[in-house]
């Protein structure tokens, strides 16, 4: 089989489009946002304004990249959701008039499933891709799971944070220290040149495969407002160390519960995956974890961990071939929930 498929993405902020030859990618375009700095935070109506005006020529540069014309599409798949409501409706919107107008089928794609997916990507460098079933932890700003992927088509959550995600976590932990938008990714910029066990912060007690993050961020909080009072530079003084140790905290959290799914589960092939899988201290963590436990480790390439188009359209591929497609009437959903 040889198959063209078009990816579209517009979960967030971020308006991407991808061209794949089954698996290959041709092209993966990303528009980002830079108007959301300001806020400290992603703006849902600016963000589906900008993915009115960019999904136009972002689908146009996707297809001049990949060298391919229009008609030789055979389907376009785009995220449903979970995401932003506003922005989600411009992806689909024009997912669905493109296909219509091209007369192809449309497949409507789940964006945590696809994140889990982006391993299955082929390009240049040649990597391995996981045997089923595996375990993924699936962590992001809005979402922190740990799924237990038996094919492309049966994937069962076995673990979910039951408040807070990972990434908000960082993302708020670094507003609290004043550092700006986004946080998480300048935080794991200074804990390298920190020490991770200078300062410790309270770890949650939850039962079984499920995580909490609000509490972890009460306690930064807390322990920041008093050491504010005894030391108006407090941060200033010791910002890598407190970076260095936040991080370590979040993963541990993360990799706690995750080898507590590979005992239970007996699988010991396990994934990372979403916008956090390219937190550096993560995937150092998850090779060392390869080393001590023989764990078969699988961290995606940096620009397939955060949002992009050609993790949608690798769902998609798969999806075709099961035959699996999406009719005009389904609409966006903002919780994976409503799937």
């Amino acid at each position: 089989m040889c198959a063209y498929i078009l990816g579209i993405e517009s979960s967030c902020d971020d308006t991407s489009a991808a061209v794949l030859n089954n698996t290959r990618v041709l092209s993966n375009v990303i528009a980002n946002q830079q108007a959301h700095e300001r806020f400290g935070g992603v703006v849902p109506e600016l963000a589906s304004r900008a993915h009115q005006q960019n999904i136009i020529p972002v689908i146009d540069t996707a297809l001049k990249v990949a060298n391919i014309d229009k008609k030789q599409l055979d389907a376009v798949a785009y995220t449903r959701g979970p995401g932003l409501m506003g922005s989600l409706l411009v992806g689909a919107s024009f997912a669905k008039t493109f296909a219509l107008s091209l007369g192809i089928p449309l497949i409507e794609t789940d964006h945590m499933e696809a994140h889990i997916m982006a391993h299955f990507l082929m390009d240049d460098e040649d990597r391995p891709v996981p045997e089923f079933p595996f375990l993924c932890l699936t962590v992001s700003g809005g979402h922190t799971q740990i799924v237990l992927v038996r094919n492309t088509s049966q994937m069962e959550i076995i673990g979910k944070t039951i408040d807070d995600a990972a990434g908000e976590a960082f993302d708020k932990a670094a507003k609290i220290m004043g550092l700006p938008y986004p946080g998480g990714p300048l935080i794991d910029k200074l804990a390298k040149e920190g020490n991770p066990t200078r300062f410790s912060f309270s770890e949650p007690h939850v039962p079984g495969l499920d995580y909490s993050f609000s509490g972890l961020k009460t306690s930064i909080l807390y322990f920041l407002r008093d050491q504010l009072r005894a030391d108006s530079q407090f941060i200033e003084i010791n910002k890598s160390d407190l970076c260095a140790s936040i991080q370590q905290t979040i993963i541990s959290i993360l990799m706690k519960k995750l080898v507590l799914a590979t005992e239970i589960t007996g699988i010991k092939q396990v994934a990372i995956a979403g916008g956090v899988s390219a937190n550096s201290g993560l995937r150092n963590t998850m090779l060392q974890k390869r080393d001590e436990s023989g764990w078969k480790v699988f961290i995606p390439k940096i620009s397939y961990s955060t949002d992009n188009a050609a993790m949608i359209a690798v769902t998609g591929f798969f999806k075709f071939i099961e035959g699996n497609f999406a009719g005009q009437h389904l609409t966006p959903y903002a919780r994976q929930s409503g799937r």
